[in-house]
């Protein structure tokens, strides 16, 4: 069956859900505020560069929070952060480009870097079935603020999608790859279908000069 994989921020969302939550947790004063602010920013903008070490990343500044609250109250968060902060980031034309495919009988999948806890119900929204994000490590149902197995970022996503398509036997054929980012050019290149979106100016040259089609989902 044909597979129709999305980038999850600013991609099929206008903004970067990490990122967002990051704002989230200052607001809510769950950490400190100035210090967490500047690293969110900091690490965002080396993102964007093409620069971030992921693994310093998670371990040192996203997946950090995870590990000092229960689920309960991380949970709950989550719905507020759902609401507040998420849905008004889901455009029309973000959500007719997935129920095209899905009209098709496409396999819908997102493909992200962030992790699961911030983006399961993000795609749940979005009522795709298929989720391949970055995993926080869990232990005796608490995270420990460590990543568990290969971040789903740059090559990292053709690694993780090789695996999931050997579990879930399917292949690349005639599939299609939405995303913004340069950070995602490995794994543009392998499928039938790259289109950029919103592109990143890295990606918009490139796009141009393979004469793939860019898409505005504004």
């Amino acid at each position: 069956m044909t597979l129709a994989m999305f980038d999850l921020d600013n991609t099929l969302l206008h903004g970067d859900s990490d990122h967002a939550w990051g704002e989230f947790l200052v607001e809510r004063e769950a950490v400190d505020s100035e210090q967490f602010a500047l690293e969110n920013n900091r690490y965002y903008q080396a993102y964007l560069d093409g620069t971030l070490d992921i693994f310093e990343f998670l371990e040192q500044h996203q997946l950090k929070p995870l590990a000092q609250f229960t689920r309960p109250v991380l949970e709950d968060w989550r719905r507020d952060f759902l609401h507040t902060k998420i849905l008004p980031l889901i455009g029309p034309a973000a959500r007719a480009l997935v129920e095209r495919h899905r009209i098709q009988g496409h396999t819908l999948l997102i493909i992200t870097a962030t992790n699961r806890f911030i983006t399961a119900p993000i795609a749940r929204e979005f009522g795709i079935p298929n989720l391949i994000a970055t995993e926080p490590e869990e232990r005796d149902g608490r995270f420990t603020g460590k990543v568990s197995g290969v971040p789903s970022y740059r090559e990292g996503k053709v690694t993780r999608l090789r695996d999931w398509l050997a579990v879930h036997h399917e292949d690349l054929a005639g599939s299609w790859f939405y995303s913004d980012s340069h950070n995602d050019l490995a794994l543009l290149e392998l499928v039938d279908h790259p289109v950029a979106v919103n592109p990143d100016a890295v990606l918009a040259a490139h796009a141009r000069e393979r004469g793939w089609p860019v898409l505005n989902l504004d």
